[in-house]
């Protein structure tokens, strides 16, 4: 007590107002901010209205538990929202913010980076003409303890949002609730989610069609996880030397046969040898004849740019993070993982792994100050809250996953659903071939593959991030939206 009437002399002598004064850092529950704005795309002008702001989780009971903060952009010329597609789009981590893709890659404004994606100062945000708003309405949704979003009734067990299916569950009940909000039940729906947005959204459409029964035409999976689809042994192991081939490539570390080539023309050739050479040989184990393990590692090299010593002293299962460490170690550099493009400096240059993810640390550095001067500058939406781009959501409840099972079984119950993945050729972290292999394990008759698509890009984890990328990226989800629209009267059956 007598700490607050302190505080209270203290606020009164230097002119601070009561109100202001005995405010807690907390968030609002229910709230919206609306702002109007516009971006040209395509040469064409598309008017648009922001609504940035929170809405709840509730309980069984009906009890906030917690509260979601979102920013959805409509576009205002266009009357007539059944026919107008609606974009539900996650980042992932678990623990990130919508903050990537919303101002990197389909919303209206993306950061002040150069072509290749590193951060420049001033920190800051510009037009995209590239959005996909000309085509689709679009929210973005950051996760309990993600952005400012956080838990509101602090009794309420962790459970109940951090863990695989714990977090599809209620992100399904607030989805259902916006859709219902914002009036959109008619509309054409699409979901999209990078790294481990994939494993949500692969979850979140199954949930959603059969808990509330809501249908939707499309899944945009950036930037794959494996989903609950297991390779492990030797497919796990073998499945990243296409990937180490294109990093390798990009440094100029092949050798000239194949330095010399396109990328478009390694990769199938890597891609082959490890399906029809490389699995089948790494499936014998140490019982592999001595002369055909020298012959793959020689050939492993070649493609790497790793030496074969290194490769037969892995007895060719090669780790991620020593291809890191080695590929540069000559030039005292190491790789990213997350995008295999960024190079770093290390204390030593000896050891198995790097002492950070170079490609990560670029990226902190070009989003949160931009993000924090457009959410209050452009989307107008004031709190003393810290944004975080990576929240505490651990421990994380990892059992009982089965996304990319769910994701088939939401394909096969509704004809009108699609599937498009979105890979970087450098990214080490969920890597391009692993992504294809799970969609051809997620559909194994065959039956669904032409509702599948497939679209590799010369960039990382976040493809967006280099301009040639942002803008074949975003023109593949405007041609899949436009491409997954059923015609007038076409039933969804098979």
């Amino acid at each position: 007590m007598l700490k607050k009437s302190l505080f209270a002399l203290l606020a009164l002598s230097f002119g601070v107002s009561l109100s202001w004064a005995q405010e807690t850092r907390k968030i609002t529950i229910d709230s919206s901010v609306v702002t109007n704005g516009e971006v040209t795309v395509k040469g064409k002008r598309v008017p648009y209205k922001a609504t940035a702001g929170t809405m709840p989780v509730w309980d069984e009971e009906g009890e906030p538990i917690a509260s979601l903060f979102f920013t959805y952009y409509e576009r205002t010329d266009i009357s007539d929202k059944t026919t107008r597609p609606l974009v539900v789009s996650f980042n992932g981590g678990p623990g990130s913010a919508s903050i990537w893709m919303h101002l990197a890659y389909t919303g209206p404004f993306v950061l002040n980076i150069d072509e290749e994606g590193y951060p420049v100062q001033p920190y800051g945000t510009k037009s995209n003409p590239h959005s996909i708003l000309d085509v689709a309405d679009i929210v973005y949704i950051d996760p309990v303890n993600t952005g400012y979003s956080r838990i509101v009734n602090k009794d309420t067990p962790r459970s109940t949002f951090f863990g695989i299916n714990a977090d599809i569950k209620y992100l399904a009940d607030w989805v259902n609730t916006f859709v219902t909000r914002q009036n959109r039940w008619a509309s054409p729906k699409y979901l999209i989610g990078e790294s481990y947005g994939t494993t949500r959204v692969a979850g979140l459409v199954h949930q959603l069609q059969n808990a509330h029964w809501m249908y939707f035409n499309g899944v945009i999976l950036v930037s794959p996880t494996p989903m609950g689809l297991e390779r492990r042994g030797p497919v796990e192991a073998a499945n990243y030397l296409p990937y180490y081939a294109a990093t390798a490539w990009y440094h100029k570390a092949l050798d000239p046969s194949l330095q010399n080539k396109d990328l478009d023309e390694i990769l199938p050739e890597v891609e082959a040898f490890t399906i029809n050479e490389l699995i089948p040989a790494m499936v014998k184990g140490g019982f592999l004849e001595p002369a055909k393990k020298e012959a793959l590692a020689k050939k492993m090299s070649l493609y790497s740019g790793l030496s074969e010593k290194s490769i037969l002293q892995h007895n060719l299962a090669v780790p991620t993070g020593f291809f890191w460490k080695e590929l540069l170690r000559e030039q005292g550099l190491t790789v990213g993982r997350l995008d295999s493009r960024y190079r770093g400096i290390d204390k030593n240059d000896a050891g198995e792994r790097y002492d950070y993810d170079p490609a990560l640390t670029s990226w902190n550095h070009a989003f949160a100050p931009a993000f924090n001067h457009y959410a209050k500058n452009v989307l107008k939406y004031n709190t003393d809250l810290t944004y975080n781009l990576f929240g505490p959501v651990h421990p994380w409840d990892r059992t009982n996953e089965n996304t990319g099972e769910q994701l088939r079984q939401a394909m096969a119950q509704n004809p009108y659903l699609h599937v498009m993945l979105q890979s970087g050729y450098y990214d080490g972290g969920t890597d391009y071939f692993n992504a294809k292999y799970s969609i051809w394990q997620m559909d194994p008759s065959g039956k669904m593959k032409d509702r599948f698509s497939i679209k590799g890009y010369r960039s990382g984890h976040m493809m967006y991030l280099r301009a040639e990328d942002l803008a074949t990226s975003n023109e593949d989800i405007r041609q899949f939206i436009q491409r997954t629209l059923p015609g007038k009267g076409v039933p969804a059956k098979y």
